[in-house]
């Protein structure tokens, strides 16, 4: 790493916002009324981030917020750009451009400063990041809509200062999904595991031994993604889904074994007991009436499956809310894909 001992990116964030930033718009500009924040992209918002974040979008930054009709926006940018101190606790505060467009890396300057302290207001940056401003109330389509990425980065990271009385509220109806609607994603999730669970025996089978792993490697990142979302956790995309799941140590060494089998048989027996783990997560909620957890052949096929397609059919029968109840088993826009 090229400046400084390694920082927490939200505890770095912190101390830029109470250190410098906000001292110095008091300083030149008054008593603003603000909040500030360190929500959105960014692995330090998830509390993922490492040394290595460091050679991107990553040091002193964080969110400014406004009242929308405050005028002085671009003043204080400009402030900013030209009296922040170029390195704060060891981190450039300035970012240069990269070989990629819209990506900044620290570096030291001797000019102004192209900061990261994002000066907005709060609809323009909901709006922004999910398509709808949850101030205003969150639809079953906004809901649905929302990337769990996007719906994570927004509800993690941290909120110094909410003077405006912005974000805590919003950050607050984004917790997590209404109950129906949270029935309604659970069984759109067991119904992807359903599509699949019997090919990776008839993969085998045939002698596909490529095929199974495929399956098998998508059923396990489908099971995560459902142990997450049981657990009241937006799953991160792909390069942090391991990180956020490797709390569940039950789980954990039985999905690296069925992505390390070389035979099917193995893959499918290993993926069987992910299924009852998670079966039995599910059934510990109530949201639903209990199902029997313990796997079984496919009809009268000699593959070890869940039927997770009885755990569908329990949440959507628990589901009261009859517009959502009516909805096509599609999903969130992350469970659009039909892996059938």
């Amino acid at each position: 790493m090229p400046y400084g001992r390694f920082l927490p990116g939200l505890v770095l964030a912190e101390r830029f916002y109470r250190d410098a930033v906000e001292p110095l718009v008091r300083a030149h500009f008054g008593e603003v009324p603000h909040s500030a924040a360190r929500i959105g992209s960014g692995s330090e918002v998830l509390g993922f981030d490492t040394g290595r974040s460091a050679d991107h979008e990553w040091g002193p930054r964080l969110q400014l917020f406004l009242d929308p009709d405050d005028t002085r926006a671009d003043d204080i940018r400009t402030a900013l750009a030209e009296h922040l101190p170029k390195v704060f606790l060891g981190f450039p505060t300035h970012f240069a451009d990269t070989e990629d467009e819209g990506v900044g890396r620290m570096e030291v300057t001797d000019g102004p400063v192209r900061h990261r302290v994002e000066v907005t207001d709060a609809g323009t940056w909901f709006d922004r990041q999910l398509g709808f401003d949850p101030r205003g109330g969150v639809t079953v389509r906004d809901w649905l809509g929302a990337p769990t990425q996007r719906l994570a980065e927004t509800t993690a990271g941290a909120v110094f200062h909410d003077g405006l009385g912005v974000l805590t509220a919003a950050r607050e109806a984004l917790r997590w999904y209404p109950d129906d609607v949270w029935r309604y994603v659970l069984a759109c999730q067991w119904s992807r595991i359903a599509a699949e669970e019997a090919f990776v025996g008839r993969c085998g089978e045939v002698g596909d031994e490529l095929g199974s792993a495929v399956v098998a490697a998508r059923l396990t990142r489908d099971l995560m993604r459902l142990r997450l979302l049981l657990d009241r956790r937006y799953p991160p995309y792909g390069k942090w889904l391991g990180s956020a799941f490797a709390r569940y140590g039950e789980l954990v060494p039985v999905l690296r074994a069925v992505l390390a089998a070389t035979d099917w048989r193995a893959r499918e027996d290993h993926l069987a007991t992910a299924y009852e783990l998670v079966a039995a997560s599910c059934n510990a909620l109530g949201l639903a009436a209990p199902v029997d957890p313990i796997t079984r052949p496919y009809h009268s096929r000699p593959f070890r499956v869940l039927r997770a397609d009885r755990f569908a059919a329990a949440l959507r029968d628990a589901i009261t809310d009859p517009s959502i109840a009516a909805l096509p088993p599609t999903g969130t826009v992350d469970q659009l894909h039909n892996p059938a």
